[in-house]
């Protein structure tokens, strides 16, 4: 099996093939990794973005780094290989995005048929969603100030 770059590292970071730089992993810094975790964004989101086969939650954590929780139930998305598919098109969108100054603990929910979904079009939800979840919560941080 052939190994492919990431697109997303610009050239001077980029490695011999298959190998990745420690700031290009998807390490434990950049996951919610437990209950806690979780349940701080459900309970208290900023922000969310919604489509008909996902949602976004979002919550500020005052840390450095943005981290992704991925729920993604047998009962949405049946076969374990389409939910791998999935967590794995997901944390490398959410891995080349550049943190920001007011970084997010964000939970990605799949509904139904997001497995349907070829990689290109889930790609493309992707994007658009965290664009307006960076958005709503920019707006809810104004307001906050004011």
């Amino acid at each position: 099996m052939r190994k492919v770059e990431s697109a997303c590292l610009p050239d001077p970071q980029r490695t011999r093939l298959g190998e990745k730089s420690a700031d290009a992993r998807f390490g434990p810094s950049k996951r919610l990794r437990n209950a806690k975790d979780y349940n701080r964004v459900f309970q208290h989101a900023d922000a969310r973005a919604s489509h008909h086969h996902l949602l976004l939650l979002g919550r500020h954590n005052g840390l450095r780094n943005h981290r992704l929780g991925l729920i993604i139930a047998k009962k949405h998305v049946r076969l374990s290989a389409r939910r791998n598919r999935i967590k794995r098109l997901a944390r490398e969108f959410f891995r080349c995005q550049p943190d920001s100054d007011r970084c997010m603990d964000v939970v990605l929910l799949a509904r139904r048929d997001l497995d349907k979904l070829d990689n290109i079009e889930l790609s493309s939800i992707l994007q658009h969603q965290w664009q307006r979840l960076l958005r709503v919560s920019a707006q809810a941080h104004t307001h906050q100030d004011s």
